[in-house]
């Protein structure tokens, strides 16, 4: 749907300038976000593909994915074993 013929890009430019910065926390997630998913990406394809990863990430996904060089933060292990149970 095309917006209405008073709403050029220049008009909505300066709309959207007029909006408040976005908190700090939604900048920070929205940089962290690609990044935490090419993580997850990752560590489920060595799950996948390394038996005794799968096996390490089953008994203690904290453990083994610190193992694996990443830092097990709350979202992440949260979104590993959502593709592993999936």
């Amino acid at each position: 749907m095309a917006p209405p013929a008073e709403h050029d890009e220049e008009s909505l430019a300066r709309l959207v300038a007029a909006l408040p910065p976005a908190p700090p926390a939604w900048v920070e997630a929205a940089v962290s976000l690609p990044r935490a998913r090419r993580d997850v990406e990752r560590i489920v394809a060595l799950a996948e593909t390394d038996r005794a990863f799968r096996a390490a990430a089953i008994a203690d996904l904290e453990t083994a994915v610190r193992a694996a060089g990443y830092e097990p933060d709350r979202h992440l292990l949260e979104a590993i074993r959502e593709r592993l149970e999936g």
